[in-house]
């Protein structure tokens, strides 16, 4: 494994390069260094754990007044995305007023990979609040993508005052996989499977549960970015890193506490998504009843207090980046209900 110091000196080296050579590349540093993100990465410097960390993070200033004048919003990506997956996002919000802060969890894409790391999405929340109010933010709107929404929400949980809406697009862990049925995979077996990540199984996976079986061109930079990331030299700490993220994700549902949100809040929802942790080696008839977003947002709008549910018919797990237009009128609107 690469070591803190050799780390440190690749960190933030290479973002700068040109977009043309990311292309189809395969091969990212440890921290995603050979990527070009939309917006100057800077970086949060911070002790957790009893260890010194980083967390990436764009801290975007709007183009535009708006409906988002004097307001942030902070988006935080899920498991197999990053800040930079934001981008279309960004544009949005940033051109309708908004302050834009996008962070790269620790563990995920230009931040650190711990060789230790106690995961969960108490401390990702509370890294997250250290980050806010290092910039000065007091009170944000939490936007949340996949695993970026079991973190939104539990950010909400526990810092209500600090949120002014949340808002999920199309989150997981609106179901309980482990009491499901769904059999658990050890962090060694997570880590195994991690190892053996290529761009076919990305962009297989991504065409038929992101967009419906519906490729774009513009939808190879993520599988680069994702399979650069895996396939690059930091190879070992990144697979260690996603490991233990998937059995945080599994073991820690956030479902049964949504009665107990205290804020307005927006689900976003992709109906044909599918998405189910451990559904590749969940028994057939557990996988029939699994990710079924077409009921479960219905379900999740049920049980949080204060709550509205968009639904786009026919879209995937990623809205924002299947159909962007849709997808930003509908959040504008929300946002300034």
């Amino acid at each position: 494994m690469i070591n803190s110091s050799t780390r440190r000196a690749l960190a933030f080296a290479a973002f700068s390069l040109p977009l043309l050579a990311t292309a189809q590349n395969y091969s990212y540093g440890p921290r995603l260094e050979g990527f070009t993100y939309p917006h100057k990465l800077q970086q949060f410097d911070f002790t957790s754990q009893g260890v010194k960390l980083e967390m990436a993070y764009m801290d975007v200033a709007p183009t535009a007044h708006g409906q988002g004048d004097g307001k942030t919003a902070v988006l935080l990506h899920g498991k197999n995305f990053c800040g930079a997956t934001w981008e279309a996002t960004i544009k949005s919000l940033t051109g309708a007023g908004y302050r834009v802060v996008a962070p790269d969890q620790v563990g995920f894409c230009a931040s650190s990979k711990p060789e230790h790391y106690q995961y969960s999405f108490q401390q990702l929340a509370a890294n997250t609040d250290a980050l806010l109010k290092h910039l000065g933010v007091r009170q944000s709107i939490m936007i949340g993508h996949s695993t970026g929404g079991m973190l939104a929400t539990r950010y909400a949980l526990m810092y209500p005052q600090a949120t002014a809406k949340l808002v999920m697009v199309n989150p997981i862990g609106l179901e309980d996989w482990k009491a499901l049925g769904v059999p658990p995979r050890s962090v060694d077996q997570w880590h195994e499977r991690e190892l053996n990540t290529t761009a076919d199984g990305i962009r297989a996976y991504e065409s038929k549960t992101y967009y419906g079986g519906k490729w774009k061109p513009e939808y190879e930079r993520w599988v680069d970015m994702l399979a650069g990331l895996s396939n690059g030299p930091g190879k070992q700490v990144v697979a260690w890193n996603s490991a233990l993220i998937y059995d945080m994700i599994y073991t820690q549902p956030v479902v049964y506490e949504f009665p107990l949100l205290k804020v307005p809040t927006v689900l976003l929802i992709g109906d044909a998504d599918t998405t189910a942790i451990g559904a590749d080696i969940a028994p057939p008839d557990v996988k029939a009843k699994i990710g079924n977003y077409k009921l479960l947002g219905k379900q999740a709008a049920k049980t949080i207090p204060d709550s509205r549910l968009v639904e786009f018919p026919g879209k995937g797990h990623a809205p924002q980046m299947e159909d962007p237009a849709m997808f930003h009128k509908a959040l504008l609107e929300e946002l300034n209900r």
